[in-house]
């Protein structure tokens, strides 16, 4: 702790600044690009409990959850993990965005 403090004092930040900033998964919608490497965000799915409950959509995903699964030209690019993740989802049928 007093080196993360010291660190903070050197860098002229606070110590919240140097935590982990959360995603804000509301904006995670659109053309998304499945990666195995270099993603934008480290995701994995789960089966209760998301951060953000995704539908699969062929058209207009203009809104939260609601991706369109693309091989070029993504708005974000997506890895499917099984550990330390940027966020959670889990795949729906109706209702997708935040909890």
């Amino acid at each position: 702790m007093l080196k993360t403090a010291l660190l903070a004092v050197l860098l002229g930040t606070s110590l919240g600044a140097l935590a982990a900033t959360p995603v804000d998964v509301s904006k995670i919608y659109g053309n998304i690009q499945l990666v195995n490497s270099f993603p934008d965000y480290k995701v994995k799915v789960v089966n209760s409990f998301p951060d953000l409950k995704v539908k699969q959509v062929n058209a207009f995903p203009d809104s939260a959850g609601k991706w369109k699964i693309v091989n070029s030209f993504p708005d974000y690019k997506i890895q499917i993990v099984d550990s330390f993740p940027d966020f959670t989802i889990k795949y729906v049928d109706a209702f997708p965005g935040v909890n």
